[in-house]
């Protein structure tokens, strides 16, 4: 499988099904709002319905540092019920964070947290008497694993004392459990290896959900280490029972490009594959499924009552700075020690414009590709000039300026593309590149230049996340009249 069935950075999935559907939970890290859900009748055409964390009062601000916010959640259904739980790492000492919805479109619940609970990527399992339990990726020395507690779910309150299930098959880093209850068998399934490279994912089974667990002898049951496959680092897997009886599981993986060490640039993304049980253990068939090809374009006036559930923003939710009316959304500097104020949604390759009106600037605007707060590429723009400014790490530089007086609304582009192969090798260092430009009206566009993708990217800047698209306001106020995503073809011909 080497084409993604949700697309951008959607780490860590987790799938349920109800009926005919599936729902998809994936990670947000410093992005609110938090945990974007995603549905499906097919498993292979998915479409966002909303986000389960989307009010201060279930994720409260912050101060959006690099990977922080929320990690890996598990989403289940249970007595007509959503059940979702993940790690707030912004109140690690809390424990971890249980809501619940009747539907997943939300209203999602206010949260509650399982005192002692501390680590991450927890996971909810019924056992045969209904009773809940908790497990997760433990860090208590005496827990050093993954460790599991019968929980009250409405409360988050323990029935019991944590104990340790499975501590993986040896390699670094075991994290992201679920349980499930398969015929006579409660089979653990886990991460291990890191989300790197090394990326793998592997399977114990018990009597009793309590444990011992033992080792499925054909571990790790899912990696793409040591292999050319274009798809690396897979791993962080949830598996499904279809409505038609077969099985399903959902995983992250990376597509990375250009020359060794190769770089990934749009984050870790969800990917779909088979399951045959053999001898009672899961076998993954990955090329069971064929990915259609996706239409992601989409065009957004960002206008009143309310913005579209793909737009976030890091360490605060965009409502605090943004007001959609009937002519776009307008976006209000506030206290930039609190966090940035940057209008986002998460990027893909192609083409992304976003339409400024000038005659409302009133400070600073930045239409920007971005990683992480010290790595990104932008425009710049007041009612007078268009600044071309990059930042990698401490280096900032402005390679490029043009003047903008007189004109009345300026759109400005960002185009990810790839240069022509090099012969003989057949390949570039880059995974890509991304040009800007901006143009007045229906004028001709005036280029700012194009830059080496890789500066955007996990290997060089480290971290869970990939590149969002966005406009982030310096200063004053500005309203943006509208945004654009343009799939490859249209962005051939910019």
């Amino acid at each position: 499988m080497s084409a993604p069935i949700i697309s951008g950075f959607h780490p860590d999935p987790s799938i349920c099904r109800v009926g005919d559907a599936y729902y998809i939970a994936t990670s947000s890290f410093e992005y609110s709002p938090g945990v974007p859900i995603h549905r499906s009748t097919d498993l292979v055409r998915w479409e966002l319905v909303g986000n389960a964390l989307d009010r201060d009062s279930q994720l409260r601000p912050s101060v959006a540092a690099k990977d922080s916010g929320i990690y890996a959640p598990t989403l289940r259904h249970h007595d007509g019920r959503f059940w979702l739980t993940t790690t707030d790492t912004s109140r690690p000492f809390d424990g971890q964070l249980i809501v619940h919805a009747d539907a997943a479109e939300g209203p999602w619940s206010e949260p509650v947290f399982v005192p002692g609970a501390i680590g991450i990527d927890p996971d909810l399992a019924w056992d045969e008497d209904g009773t809940a339990h908790l497990s997760w990726r433990s860090f208590h020395p005496e827990l050093d694993g993954i460790a599991s507690v019968p929980v009250d779910p409405e409360t988050g309150a323990p029935l019991g004392e944590p104990r340790l299930l499975w501590a993986g098959t040896g390699l670094p880093h075991i994290e992201a459990p679920h349980l499930y209850r398969i015929g006579e068998w409660w089979y653990l399934l886990v991460a291990e290896g890191g989300t790197e490279r090394g990326h793998t994912v592997s399977i114990a089974r018990s009597r009793t959900i309590h444990g011992e667990y033992e080792a499925c002898p054909a571990n790790p049951i899912l990696t793409h280490r040591s292999t050319a496959h274009p798809v690396q680092n897979t791993g962080h897997a949830d598996i499904v029972e279809n409505a038609d009886g077969s099985w399903s599981v959902v995983y992250l993986g990376v597509r990375p490009r250009g020359i060794t060490p190769a770089f990934h640039v749009n984050g870790r993304e969800t990917f779909v594959a088979g399951v045959d049980w053999i001898d009672g253990w899961p076998r993954i068939d990955e090329d069971r499924y064929e990915i259609p090809e996706k239409d992601h374009a989409f065009t957004d006036d960002l206008t009143f009552p309310s913005l579209h559930p793909r737009w976030v923003s890091p360490g605060a939710h965009p409502s605090g700075f943004t007001t959609p009316d009937a002519d776009g959304a307008v976006l209000r500097f506030h206290d930039a020690r609190e966090s940035r104020s940057i209008l986002a949604t998460r990027a893909l390759d192609d083409l992304w414009e976003a339409e400024i009106d000038l005659e409302d600037l009133m400070g600073e605007v930045r239409v920007l590709v971005r990683l992480d707060d010290t790595h990104w590429y932008g425009v710049d723009l007041t009612a007078a000039e268009a600044v071309m400014t990059l930042a990698v790490g401490p280096a900032v530089a402005r390679p490029s300026r043009t003047a903008i007086a007189g004109a009345s609304r300026l759109t400005v582009g960002i185009r990810v593309f790839r240069r022509p192969a090099p012969q003989p090798w057949g390949a570039n260092p880059e995974p890509d590149m991304i040009g800007f430009s901006v143009r007045s009206g229906d004028g001709d566009g005036v280029d700012l230049g194009s830059y080496d993708g890789r500066y955007l990217s996990t290997e060089v800047a480290g971290g869970f996340t990939g590149r969002v698209w966005g406009v982030e306001i310096l200063g004053g106020s500005a309203r943006v009249s509208g945004v654009r995503y343009s799939p490859a073809s249209a962005a051939a011909d910019v």
